[in-house]
């Protein structure tokens, strides 16, 4: 595709408009909102996000992963701990997330500190996860170097072998994640790229939160 075609690539953005008015007094319960909306849309995977994060020398990195529960303390996701995004986090407990709702011409953008998630937490959503999963996060080194795909394969059999008879315990490397948010942006596509930007930032470090608008 060379740049005139996607200079005249158009969308015409303009179902709704919002209104300071009708939303929550919280985010959280605003997103709670507009995720049954998805839902109800069949937007497919709406607890995708994107989750862009920064090492030591301040490069970022992006990358796909799955929200799995969110409250009045943040948006919690779980991932091997020993990966790049891990890492990252380490180094710069800071991140933000990205929930593209294309379909609804929406998408929530959160930032915001990062902090692990409690081991209690940890080990009782891995224990919701499928058989085949929780061997899966014993047999992948996540973002290291592997020589093969066989390599993986022979990994995973080789643990589902050692955990056959028996509980599949989680990982001390695997476990949650929980941004805690001081800003959340709700995006709705408007006409003329008048598009609206309603912010919910958080008033010093109280549960308190005022709704401003931003220009497009």
């Amino acid at each position: 595709m060379n740049e005139h075609e996607l200079a005249t690539m158009r969308h015409e953005y303009g179902l709704e408009n919002l209104r300071v008015e009708s939303f929550a007094s919280d985010p959280f319960t605003q997103f709670s909102d507009w995720f049954t909306i998805a839902i109800e849309n069949r937007v497919e995977e709406p607890n995708a996000m994107v989750l862009a994060t920064t090492d030591s020398e301040g490069r970022a990195r992006a990358r796909t992963v799955l929200l799995k529960s969110v409250d009045a303390r943040g948006f919690c996701f779980f991932t091997n701990q020993h990966s790049q995004k891990g890492r990252d986090l380490a180094a710069n407990p800071h991140g933000s997330i990205v929930f593209p709702w294309y379909h609804l011409e929406r998408q929530v953008v959160a930032w915001g500190e990062v902090e692990p998630t409690s081991d209690s937490e940890s080990d009782e959503y891995f224990q919701l996860r499928p058989e085949e999963a929780r061997i899966g996060a014993w047999a992948s080194a996540q973002s290291e170097e592997v020589a093969s795909r066989e390599v993986l394969v022979e990994a995973f059999a080789s643990y589902a072998e050692r955990f056959s008879d028996g509980e599949i315990p989680r990982p001390d490397h695997w476990g949650g994640y929980r941004l805690i948010p001081t800003e959340v942006e709700f995006w709705q596509g408007g006409q003329h790229r008048l598009h609206d930007r309603l912010v919910y930032r958080r008033i010093t470090s109280a549960d308190r939160w005022r709704i401003v608008r931003l220009a497009p």
